[in-house]
């Protein structure tokens, strides 16, 4: 067993209620800190499980099993230079170099404030490229993905968010195993 480390944001409960904390102890939410924060419910999980996937699955029916509405999974898709230096651990000129393509090319391109100073980068985009220039382990990139893939079922309303994050993952681990 591994232990997977991300944040279910969700709402539709009364923060306020006395029983607000029991309703997510009693769910199977015991591995979790729970917050209300920003007007969203935030639960930071540190969960045991064989996969990131079957990490967030059941984390996603725990808190749907405590009465939330699951909103979104977390880290934040979105990622600044400096949140990519933090996640990897190398240093932010790296990353500068990086994504200006002094040091290697194709670094993935910004999907948000392109003009801006501060451009915000897919993360799951941005992991793979670290992956296949040998900077982040496969494991990590999967987490990268999994957040992704969880994070579209979830928007899309997929009824079975287990079997869209297996085919999700299981494709792109055949896409890793290509280029690495």
């Amino acid at each position: 067993m591994t232990e997977f480390e991300f944040s279910i944001i969700a709402s539709g409960l009364d923060p306020d209620a006395e029983d607000f904390a029991d309703r997510f102890f009693d769910a199977g939410c015991d591995d979790a800190t729970i917050s209300f924060q920003k007007g969203r419910i935030i639960a930071d999980f540190a969960r045991e499980a064989t996969s990131i996937d079957a990490a967030i699955c059941s984390a996603v029916e725990n808190v749907m099993k405590a009465g939330a509405q699951v909103d979104r999974v977390e880290p934040d898709p979105l990622v600044s230079l400096s949140d990519i230096a933090m996640r990897t651990g190398l240093s932010r000129a790296a990353i500068t170099n990086y994504a200006s393509g002094n040091r290697v090319g194709n670094f993935p391109p910004p999907v948000a404030r392109v003009t801006s100073k501060t451009s915000l980068y897919d993360w799951s985009a941005v992991a793979t490229w670290l992956f296949q220039h040998d900077h982040l382990s496969r494991e990590k990139a999967m987490e990268a993905e999994a957040v992704g893939v969880a994070n579209e079922a979830i928007r899309a309303r997929a009824p079975r968010l287990q079997e869209a994050l297996r085919d999700g993952l299981a494709a792109y681990a055949k896409r890793l195993d290509g280029v690495a």
